[in-house]
């Protein structure tokens, strides 16, 4: 199979995580001044803070788009205040949900092994998660790349291994530069790709070759309707994890279009 190939048997998912931001009003303006963009060519996802999960649940009802929570909890209930279980978010009719993402990493303290029990709790309760790894630009600078994201990634991985085995693997995982985040700075589409060859390589090693081709590889880091078309050309990277500009309609569904090529 050629390289070409091997990138078009994954379908390009664009995914807009809204952080901490949305109102009932501006979550119903953007949804549904994106939602003429979307077809059947490209999967879209949208992130949404837990109180809005309802809302955007409905306007997102019998439309082509999925939406998910910003985090779940891998434990199943009990006293753990302020967490959401997955078996809640199930309720809401969750079907995505990102962990490990680096402001989690950053601002509570989530360790690689917490984020890979997550995923783990996600993926036994039907839900994707989506993973994201990254490295700062002092880590770059250090040469240090592999040797982070392979420090991210690996927990995952290994706890995650035994749903390959029981065909249960959904896992999608996000590369996202932290220095690339909300900064303005765009990783170039060379550097973007090299590390998602790396991350598909350490699958590769891992979990063989069916599970590397067929698990995408999202690329997150001020991605813009201007420059997505070049970065989604990669032959390993299978779209976008969106930040601010999934908060605008017009961003965003210029970066749908983007990824429909």
């Amino acid at each position: 199979m050629s390289e070409t190939n091997k990138q078009n048997s994954r379908k390009k998912l664009v995914a807009g995580n809204w952080k901490m931001n949305g109102s009932f009003d501006s979550n119903e303006a953007l949804v549904l001044g994106f939602l003429p963009e979307v077809d059947d060519q490209v999967d879209v996802s949208v992130f949404c803070p837990f109180p809005y999960l309802s809302q955007v649940g409905k306007l997102l009802e019998d439309q082509r788009v999925t939406f998910g929570a910003q985090d779940v909890s891998a434990k199943p209930g009990g006293a753990y205040t302020g967490d959401v279980s997955v078996d809640m978010l199930k309720e809401f009719g969750v079907k995505q949900v990102l962990v490990g993402h680096s402001e989690r990493r950053q601002y509570h303290a989530e360790s690689s092994v917490a984020v890979a029990e997550k995923a783990v709790a996600a993926i036994q309760g039907g839900i994707t998660p989506i993973v994201c790894v990254g490295e700062t630009l002092a880590e770059r600078e250090a040469g240090k790349v592999e040797a982070v994201i392979a420090s991210q990634l690996d927990p995952v991985v290994e706890r995650c291994s035994k749903f390959v085995e029981s065909g249960t693997w959904n896992l999608v995982i996000a590369y996202e530069p932290v220095w690339a985040i909300g900064t303005g700075v765009t990783a170039s589409p060379e550097q973007a790709q090299e590390v998602h060859a790396m991350i598909r390589a350490r699958l590769n090693a891992m979990l063989g070759p069916e599970v590397a081709q067929n698990t995408r590889i999202l690329y997150g880091g001020s991605v813009k309707p201007g420059n997505a078309s070049e970065i989604f050309a990669k032959v390993d990277i299978d779209g976008g994890l969106i930040g601010g500009a999934a908060l605008s309609s017009d961003d965003f569904s210029g970066i749908i279009r983007a990824a429909r090529g």
